[in-house]
């Protein structure tokens, strides 16, 4: 009886574990899914925030999420190389700018830190250069370069200001800064991700 109890338990635990490896599988990232579902409460802290910020600026949370997995893998503190932080990366110039237009008063770079404060600087900024970019089919690959690289940079990849619209695949072949090429295509990968699944 305890034998057959046994093997009874190996079997459903052995289903399940091929359940969970064939939804991993099936869903596009098994690595990613899988460590998400070993933490949860990790891949899925900032979810709520990151609706009601993409909400609160008119933009797709899955987009969001996306950028913040590519930027700083969901670390508040992250630092970057050229300073940027927190979970969107934002430098300091940027957030310069949105305490300025939003007149937050004693704005500190050290606010950064704070997933909120950093998600408001970081989806502001973000919205602001898709609405550069709504004469494009698609906006998101110009506006991810131009957060990436900057407004100047981008309007070069994309032929200069007074330009007619872009097919995607010829902007993103204009980018020479492999960097940053990678940056776009890696962001609309995880996109895509969250899309196809229905949820960040």
């Amino acid at each position: 009886m305890a034998r057959f109890l046994f093997k009874l338990i190996l079997c459903l635990l052995l289903a399940l574990a091929a359940g969970f490896g064939w939804r991993a599988i099936r869903s596009g990232d098994p690595l990613y899914t899988f460590y998400e579902w070993v933490s949860p409460a990790r891949f899925q802290k900032f979810d709520p925030l990151i609706e009601a910020v993409a909400a609160e600026h008119e933009l797709d949370p899955m987009l969001v999420k996306a950028v913040v997995w590519r930027e700083s893998r969901l670390d508040p503190q992250k630092i970057g190389s050229a300073g940027e932080r927190g979970l969107m990366q934002v430098s300091e110039k940027a957030a310069l700018e949105w305490a300025g237009e939003n007149k937050i008063d004693n704005f500190q770079p050290e606010d950064l830190f704070d997933p909120k404060r950093n998600l408001e600087a970081g989806s502001w900024y973000l919205h602001r250069a898709l609405e550069h970019w709504k004469i494009e089919p698609d906006a998101v690959p110009f506006a991810l370069a131009e957060y990436n690289a900057g407004a100047s940079r981008a309007q070069r990849w994309a032929g200069g200001n007074a330009s007619p619209a872009m097919p995607t695949r010829d902007f993103l072949r204009n980018i020479d800064f492999p960097a940053t090429r990678k940056y776009v295509e890696s962001i609309i990968e995880r996109y895509r991700f969250y899309k196809q699944r229905g949820r960040m």
